[in-house]
């Protein structure tokens, strides 16, 4: 499903450049639940933006499903995300001017779907919030905005999630919640799952742990 070949990316500082990721090769299969662990820094919020096509590396390729995505267009790219992908971005993206429940329709109002609201209310109740749904994302905690944000990533069914820190923002109870979600988007669709994490629970929970030390991948240990 997704493969990276001597994937690199740096930055240019001042008259530096700051290399935070550097030639990483890396398989993911389809269906596999796969954690991304490491120091701040190391460059794990970087892999992920560069295998949804959220970046540009600067050297290598990524893989998805066999499409080079360096090969593609901004346009088909955008396509190809809104078709296959859910990303949750730490800084949850949702728009300002939408309730809870448009922004988790959002997906499905671009794909042309007729039963978003539907889903998108399911969704919300099933991360709790079911009450909050006519809320714009000001009147919303951080920890509500967060599972709105996941609400939104998982409402097309995508067949890769991309996950930054997706327990970030939640109590016990409600990264319990989320993490039963993921679980169950992996076992009952074969959503191949991907996420950045600090959160020991969460990265026990996939069936495979990436780590990763400036910007360089480590041998991989079973969860």
């Amino acid at each position: 499903m997704i493969e990276t070949e001597k994937l690199t990316r740096e930055y240019r500082s001042g008259e530096k450049r700051l290399r935070v990721l550097d030639e990483v090769d890396l398989r993911i299969d389809t269906g596999e639940f796969v954690s991304v662990v490491g120091p701040s820094g190391s460059g794990k919020s970087t892999l992920l933006a560069l295998l949804a096509g959220l970046d540009d590396p600067t050297s290598g390729r990524v893989l998805l499903d066999g499409a080079d995505l360096s090969g593609l267009d901004e346009d088909a790219r955008a396509r190809l995300r809104r078709e296959h992908i859910g990303f949750v971005f730490q800084s949850f993206q949702l728009i300002p001017s939408l309730t809870a429940l448009e922004n988790v329709r959002v997906p499905l109002d671009l794909a042309g779907r007729k039963d978003g609201t539907a889903r998108a209310r399911s969704l919300l109740e099933r991360v709790g919030l079911a009450e909050r749904a006519h809320h714009l994302p000001v009147q919303l905690s951080g920890g509500e905005q967060q599972r709105v944000a996941l609400a939104r990533a998982f409402v097309h069914d995508p067949d890769i999630l991309f996950a930054d820190e997706p327990a970030g923002n939640l109590d016990t109870d409600a990264g319990a919640k989320i993490l039963a979600l993921m679980r169950e988007l992996n076992r009952d669709h074969g959503t191949t799952l991907v996420l950045v994490t600090h959160d020991t629970e969460l990265a026990a929970a996939a069936g495979r742990t990436v780590r990763l030390r400036d910007g360089r991948l480590l041998p991989f240990t079973a969860a």
